[in-house]
């Protein structure tokens, strides 16, 4: 059975907008016992979400991709408004709050990038001498993680 948003719906059913967002039903229910969405109950129990949840599903999935934890999501997600469907303006306003993290997310990723192609393509062959190893594990004071590769 295919249930698809009828152009025009105002709410969908869960796996209405399960189908549409490409999301487990789990998944929504999971986002809207974390806070990230929310539905009203019909009279029979079953949960309806007002059609501008498929944007912020696509928000949810798209910030989880590049790392976001859900907390601060949701904190962002505060910020849209409730007694209106949020707008391109609104969405483009909390997109900025994450402008400069993903930025450094970016420099950090290239930096990764170039680091490993010049290591793959080094031949030094010897973890004792490559620029990208750790052999004595000296860097384990700065705290867990890689350091080298990862820190401006």
């Amino acid at each position: 059975m295919t249930s698809h948003l009828a152009p025009g719906a105002k709410e969908a059913t869960v796996g209405e907008l399960a189908e549409r967002s490409g999301v487990a039903p789990s998944a929504l229910r999971f986002y809207e016992r974390e806070g990230l969405i929310s539905s009203r109950r019909t009279a029979g129990n079953q949960r309806r979400y007002s059609r501008d949840t498929l944007r912020r599903v696509a928000f949810i999935r798209t910030s989880q991709r590049l790392g976001i934890p859900l907390a601060t999501i949701r904190e962002v997600l505060g910020l849209l408004p409730d007694d209106r469907t949020p707008t391109r303006e609104d969405w483009a306003r909390i997109s900025e709050c994450w402008r400069e993290d993903l930025d450094r997310r970016i420099r950090t990723l290239e930096r990764l990038r170039d680091n490993l192609t010049e290591c793959i393509g080094c031949g030094c062959l010897s973890l004792a001498k490559c620029a990208l190893s750790n052999p004595w594990d000296e860097l384990a004071a700065h705290g867990p993680g890689p350091r080298r590769l990862l820190e401006d």
